[in-house]
């Protein structure tokens, strides 16, 4: 029992959550039973090629998360999607050059659709499988049905597998970290609401301080959850969809909170503080309870209502308090909003609270409805349909910087190419050629030759492991069926327990043991393997030197420059059309909808670039946590644009007063913030020099006050809602100035870099 448990605690630590241990023993159970049930009870070598190979593709390759039910959906969709491309592959496999232009579309399909969820982007080695043995195995369209049943063999047998054989958790990857994070954020504000109530004592600040550690914590876990992947973990569900701009917003908020660390000294707006602090944490505790546990969506809507009010009464409070006009002067009302600075705090906290609890109301909902309402495809208010989803995924990446793109066209142009040279050279197995190309095909050349060479060196280490196997039990094929079951689980478990060429080498003495039982031939197969799997790693080399020849570190920083560019014009234009909303002083402006698109468009494209990068073998050129701080940076820009929206489509439409002087005020800061932004992103793009930082302007700060007293009041001279949203734009825009000191640092080591 020692030695069992010492094994699990390796390969525990070798493979998180056992995962690739779990596909490669279902693997070593499924496959060999599939191939001997096509093989010796059909008697069908075509039938038994496709099901072994199948059950490989869609038990070995492809790991679904989510709930059985969602992973047996993700499951039959496989299967679906393997019977179309199998006939594809079957109906060009008769012309080379047909072969090779089908595939060059194909491939960049499947490839570029990954895009959209998370689901097809997982499934893209197996659905790449699919298609290229069909392809490179030429056949007439009379074994188009025993090429199907083959793969529906395997289908069935993986159905049974996902089900019965090692059932794996229903695993989250953004839900858990998300509620654990809102759960330690609740925590941290309730050790705030116990200074802001009782006075900072030094057990209470010292559970403060411990509860912002914490907190910091769990949001780093989930972002390195969500970035742990080399793509986006989100499908194309409602619940899914929404539960990401969660994660964006969580993030945003403990931006904002770490921005403000301060305890609000006792004041005439403690009542209204502690309520929107209490509020807030109730609103993130039932969070963490719908998406974890489980918990009541009717008891946590009363909860995102009674912060909503919170905001309104701050809001009215601020309202009230400030000095009428003509009782105090300007030096007065400034130590006043000085004094409440803590409410601009709050307010912009509790912003960023409720979006996260709208969006999990949308997500909870989505997950609640009936089958046949998910079927007929009735969405939520508040959320667009699955395909305006889509066409703003796919329009995100139809842009010549795009990472995606990039690694599609390079994809697609690779295997075709793969699959012409195979077929002209009259290799013996040309499909090795396709699979070679695909399986070293990586981010840029560089790394590609890496695994060139790993690869090649895996399949030699095959060869002689598998081909002396092969000498050794000769024409016995009940050895070979005993041992097949090995390779297979070894095949699976290898990449994630040592290393790609351990891999390589389980693949390849698996193949040559297949073989050996199909057509005995001994070690001829293994050095046709040699040659068609150099033939496939020649190509792949070539067309990364191609096609992307400056790697992930290039293409960091060109999306990186994008991102900042774009959501700093955006934040500009929410800045424009929240001054001159309603004044009938200024000419009308539009809610900036096309700028909000064309920036989440860049983030999105940041968001595939960076994990690109994560995933790209061998050492970081550019520092990773100058990095990750970049790429939050865009979140709070982008997201400080929404919230002045929020802002100001919540307040009156026909506000009193002449905005004239403080709409002045506040353009200029944002278009001098905007400039910065905007150069940052040409050096980060250039290598260039960073511009200088915008400092505060006092003076510019004065000249808002005094236009805001003097202009947006009411007839008994209080300050109007529209002068409070007034000086609240401006603390957002004082937020993204302090934004700079962490985007110079970090763009400085980037540019460097």
């Amino acid at each position: 029992m020692a030695g069992v448990g010492s094994v699990l605690g390796w390969l525990r630590a070798k493979d998180a959550g056992l995962s690739a241990t779990r596909r490669a023993a279902r693997a070593a159970v499924v496959m060999p039973a599939v191939f001997a049930f096509a093989s010796l009870v059909i008697g069908n070598p075509v039938i038994g090629i496709f099901a072994s190979f199948g059950s490989m593709a869609m038990v070995l390759f492809v790991d679904f998360t989510g709930s059985m039910t969602e992973r047996l959906q993700a499951q039959v969709s496989l299967m679906a999607a393997g019977v179309v491309l199998i006939t594809i592959g079957t109906l060009a496999s008769g012309s080379a050059w047909i072969a090779a232009l089908v595939t060059l579309v194909v491939v960049f399909v499947v490839l570029f659709v990954g895009v959209i969820s998370s689901v097809l982007a997982s499934a893209t080695t197996a659905l790449l499988a699919a298609f290229i043995l069909p392809v490179t195995l030429a056949g007439p369209l009379s074994s188009l049905p025993d090429r199907l049943l083959g793969w529906l063999l395997a289908g069935a047998a993986s159905l049974v597998a996902i089900t019965l054989l090692w059932p794996a958790p229903t695993r989250e990857p953004l839900r858990d970290p998300t509620a654990h994070a809102c759960a330690l954020i609740a925590k941290r504000l309730r050790a705030g609401l116990a200074c802001l109530r009782d006075g900072p004592d030094p057990a209470q600040t010292e559970a403060l301080i411990t509860s912002i550690d914490e907190a910091s914590d769990a949001v780093a876990a989930l972002r390195k959850s969500f970035f742990g992947t080399p793509y986006r973990p989100t499908g194309l569900s409602t619940s899914a969809r929404t539960l990401v701009r969660v994660v964006d917003e969580v993030i945003w908020l403990e931006t904002v909170l770490q921005r403000h660390l301060r305890v609000p000294e006792p004041g005439p707006v403690n009542a209204q503080l502690a309520e929107v602090f209490e509020s807030a944490a109730v609103v993130l505790e039932r969070a963490a309870e719908l998406l974890g546990s489980g918990g009541d969506l009717q008891l946590f809507a009363t909860a995102v209502d009674r912060l909503k009010r919170a905001r309104v009464a701050l809001e009215e409070t601020v309202t009230a308090l400030l000095p009428a006009t003509n009782a105090a002067s300007g030096k007065v009302v400034t130590a006043f909003v000085s004094g409440v600075e803590p409410i601009f705090r709050a307010q912009e906290m509790s912003f960023a609270i409720t979006a996260i609890a709208e969006n999990i109301q949308l997500a909870v909902a989505a997950r609640g409805r009936s089958w046949w309402q998910t079927l007929l495809g009735g969405a939520p208010t508040g959320i667009g349909s699955p395909l305006s989803s889509v066409q703003e995924r796919a329009g995100a990446h139809v842009e010549r910087h795009s990472v995606w793109l990039h690694n599609s066209i390079r994809g697609a142009v690779g295997l075709a190419l793969a699959v012409l040279v195979a077929d002209l050279a009259g290799v013996q197995h040309s499909f090795w050629v396709v699979f070679g190309t695909l399986a070293v095909l990586r981010s840029n050349a560089l790394s590609t030759g890496q695994n060139a060479l790993r690869g090649l060196l895996g399949t030699v280490a095959g060869i002689i492991i598998g081909g002396g196997l092969v000498v050794a039990i000769g024409t016995d094929t009940t050895v070979a069926w005993l041992l097949l079951p090995i390779a297979v689980a070894l095949a699976g478990l290898a990449p994630a327990a040592f290393s790609f060429a351990a891999g390589q080498a389980a693949f390849t003495a698996t193949l040559l043991i297949l073989f050996d039982i199909i057509s005995p031939a001994g070690w001829e197969i293994g050095l046709v393997r040699i040659e068609d799997v150099a033939i496939g790693s020649a190509v792949s080399l070539l067309v990364g030197v191609l096609f992307w020849p400056r790697g992930a570190s290039s293409a960091l920083r060109q999306a990186l420059a994008e991102a900042y560019s774009d959501s700093a014009h955006y934040l500009r234009q929410t800045v424009e059309y929240a001054v001159n909303r309603c004044d009938g002083h200024s000419p009308p402006v539009a809610e900036p909808f096309e700028e909000g698109r064309r920036a989440a468009a860049a983030a999105r494209r940041l968001d595939d670039a960076f994990r690109t990068y994560l995933a790209e073998r061998g050492a970081k050129h550019l520092p990773l946590a100058d990095v990750t701080t970049l790429v939050s940076g865009v979140a709070v820009l982008r997201i400080t644009g929404d919230a002045i929206l929020e802002l100001w489509n919540s307040g009156d439409r026909n506000p009193a007063g002449d905005r004239t002087a403080a709409r002045t005020e506040l353009l200029e800061t944002a278009g001098a913030l905007v400039e910065w932004y905007q150069q940052t992103a040409v050096a980060l793009a250039s290598a260039g020099t960073l511009p200088a930082q915008v400092l505060r302007d006092s003076d510019g700060e004065e000249r808002l006050l005094t236009a805001v007293r003097q202009d947006l009041t009411d007839d008994d001279g209080r300050w109007t809602g529209t002068a409070v949203r007034m000086l609240w734009t401006a603390d957002h825009l004082d937020a993204v100035r302090r934004l700079q000191v962490a985007v110079a640092e970090t763009s400085g080591s980037t540019v460097a870099g």
